[in-house]
């Protein structure tokens, strides 16, 4: 089992910049492909980004390159960087885990999930 735990989340200025975190525990995560999703306000779970166990990644169109994950596996910790925010980004974000050597893109693939961090930007 692995525990994920989001935090970070915060009232910030659109344009501004905000980094998530991401804490794991109960199973190291290197072995572990790391998403990151977001469901706003009346919306459904949205595809934020990935990184596989090997670093690969991969990230939705909207953020438009202003996002980027990281982790660092001796730390159990992954990150969701985000620049250039958007009032549209607001949204609860949540980390999930799978224990996959692929990218995946899709919320249902995902056996571990956090329980989110309210991220609000206001214009």
């Amino acid at each position: 089992q692995v525990q994920l735990v989001e935090s970070g989340g915060t009232l910030v200025q659109a344009g501004g910049s905000l980094t998530l975190s991401c804490a794991a525990s109960g199973r190291n995560i290197s072995g572990y492909v790391m998403g990151w999703f977001r469901q706003g306000p009346g919306k459904e779970h949205e595809f934020v980004g990935t990184m596989s166990p090997s670093g690969s990644t991969m990230y939705a169109d909207s953020p438009e390159g202003r996002f980027t994950i990281s982790r660092d596996n001796p730390k159990n910790m992954v990150y969701l960087q985000m620049k250039s925010l958007k009032v549209e980004n607001t949204a609860v974000y949540y980390c999930a885990a799978d224990r996959s050597s692929e990218i995946l893109r899709h919320a249902g693939r995902y056996e571990f999930w956090g329980q989110g961090t309210r991220v609000t930007v206001s214009s």
